[in-house]
């Protein structure tokens, strides 16, 4: 299990008195399933490893370094050896050029052996994730694949600085109270049923996904909020786990991630993948572009999830419709009123955010990034008196950011070895894909391939730096626009729910013990399938009528 952030631990503050229990809550007599402060990150049990988990940690790093020592110095493939510089991307090409046909494939297998290790690493999770990179960057060092600048200054790439300031930012709407009382005021005011409980937390996560671009960040903000609620409605967890329960957990990380996909702002991954597209098209691709594009896509899956969840793979039973702790929402609106009237850090909090968020949306006109629009704000935020928030109040987790570091480096070597290219132009060969052949079926193979490899892939950085790249390098060679295949694939990248290492907030919610791997598996698998089902239907119709699908290309 990887290491959570502890950026919102301060999200419920412990109350005076509150004695913290040395032993899981579930096994304590006097454990009150609606005290907020017993869902506090660090008083989570440590959840067990299965057998196969286990089985998977001790094989991990035997494997990884077998895998690494086979391809980097047994392996031989022609499609390595015999390169053909035409697949290659500029900056693959231009090292090609300097080094020479032998050295530039010794550095390809040095980049696969590397690539496939830390997967196995990445995978298994034998060693931390953020450990894992740290030996990717150095990998890439001394086999010769990056030079030290091109290796370590990824820390300082602008999505690593827009996540700290993200951090700062949400760190300011923790200290200072505003999501725990917009959240309370949500749920007192819609949830009294199961139906409205659910569209609560729907509408809760997507209005915080347009504000905070970490989804670990906002997975920690909920947390404590839909164990009470699920508590409220008869589903404490472990022995006691009902359909309610494993719809309110497995719902709320579904629509952490997919709220998230809305925005470009969303995630790290999303802007990374906008600044790949814009590199390889020329012309800029704002805020709003994106949110015509990816928000009714998002809303529609919102939706569907809800309902797919409650009626058909998790269907409630009659009594978990309604509360099943008498009093349980009286003890919510008590816990809003313990917060008093709103206070001028509150505000002032809520104004620089929505200031940022106004900026962020306005960016086809004032040309900021969104990283410097984030920048402005943390510094706004920082400064004593205007701002609402203290340095020692925000906890950066800088181990996400040395896991995002190593992922970053890792696209970097593919991206300077050229080996995604390479590696599609052999398959495409061997499949026997041509000029001639459908864009359908680029457009099946390209988002298939991006979002059934979230089931084996943690790092969405990751993902978005190989799939991208090879949805720009088909559209390329085969002459279609590039925004066809690479802004769809890019939709896709937040689709990380299927199983409990996908992704961060999956881990996490994952130790509430509120539902299985199969029930995980079940809900996710639906959900990914009606995924794809449903971006082909926006090909056919929204994309085209945006004009992102071509015309007259073969599309079925």
């Amino acid at each position: 299990m990887p290491v959570i952030t502890t950026q919102i631990l301060s999200v419920i503050p412990l109350k005076t008195g509150n004695m913290i229990p040395s032993s899981p809550p579930a096994a304590r007599q006097d454990f009150d399933p609606l005290d907020m402060s017993r869902y506090h990150l660090n008083l989570l049990p440590k959840r067990k490893l299965s057998p196969a988990e286990n089985f998977l940690a001790r094989i991990g790093g035997p494997l990884a370094i077998l895998v690494f020592l086979y391809l980097n110095f047994l392996a031989d493939f022609d499609f390595l050896r015999q390169i053909d510089i035409t697949v290659l991307g500029k900056e693959a090409r231009a090292a090609y050029e300097q080094s020479g046909p032998e050295i530039f494939s010794a550095r390809n297998l040095s980049m696969l052996a590397i690539f496939c290790a830390s997967l196995i690493l990445w995978v298994t999770e034998t060693i931390p994730n953020y450990l894992t990179s740290l030996i990717v960057i150095i990998s890439l060092v001394l086999t010769g694949v990056l030079s030290e600048v091109d290796a370590y200054h990824q820390l300082g790439h602008k999505i690593m600085w827009l996540n700290i300031l993200s951090f700062i930012l949400a760190g300011m709407l923790v200290k200072t109270g505003v999501v725990r009382r917009f959240a309370l005021w949500f749920i007192v005011r819609f949830g009294r049923s199961a139906a409205t409980v659910f569209l609560s937390f729907l509408l809760i996560n997507l209005v915080l996904s347009a504000f905070i671009s970490a989804t670990t960040a906002k997975a920690a903000l909920m947390l404590p909020f839909f164990m009470v609620v699920a508590a409220i409605y008869g589903s404490t967890g472990g022995d006691n786990k009902t359909n309610f329960g494993r719809n309110i957990v497995l719902q709320n990380l579904f629509q952490i991630n997919i709220g998230a996909s809305a925005f470009v702002t969303g995630s790290g991954a999303n802007l990374l993948a906008v600044a790949l597209i814009t590199g390889a098209t020329g012309s800029d691709f704002f805020y709003t572009d994106w949110l015509t594009v990816a928000f009714p896509l998002a809303l529609a899956l919102l939706f569907i999830g809800w309902l797919v969840g409650v009626r058909f793979v998790f269907p409630l039973q009659p009594e978990e419709r309604k509360p099943q702790i008498e009093g349980g929402m009286n003890r919510l609106r008590a816990e809003l009123h313990q917060m008093g009237p709103i206070q001028a850090a509150e505000i002032r909090a809520v104004v620089i955010f929505l200031i940022v968020l106004l900026l962020w949306s306005t960016d086809r006109w004032h040309g900021l990034s969104a990283t410097a629009v984030a920048f402005l704000g943390a510094v706004t935020a920082l400064i004593p008196g205007l701002g609402a928030v203290k340095w020692n109040d925000v906890d950066i987790p800088w181990h996400l950011l040395l896991f995002s570091a190593g992922a970053y480096a890792l696209g970097e070597g593919l991206d300077s070895t050229g080996l995604p290219a390479l590696l599609i132009d052999a398959s495409f060969d061997r499949l026997g894909l041509s000029d001639n052949t459908p864009f359908s079926v680029f457009f099946l193979l390209i988002t298939g391939a991006m979002l059934f490899s979230a089931l084996l892939f943690q790092s969405k950085t990751m993902r978005t730096l190989i799939f991208i790249p090879i949805a720009i390098g088909v559209a390329e060679k085969f002459g279609f626009p590039v925004l066809s295949l690479a802004l769809p694939a890019a939709l896709l990248i937040e689709h990380v729910y299927v199983l409990p290492f996908n992704s961060k907030p999956a881990a996490l919610l994952y130790v509430t013990d509120h539902y299985t791997w199969l029930d995980s598996f079940k809900f996710g698998i639906v959900m990914m399938v009606t995924a794809w089902l449903l971006i082909i239907l926006m090909a056919m119709t929204w994309f085209r009528y945006l004009g992102i699908t071509p015309h007259g290309l073969g599309w079925f």
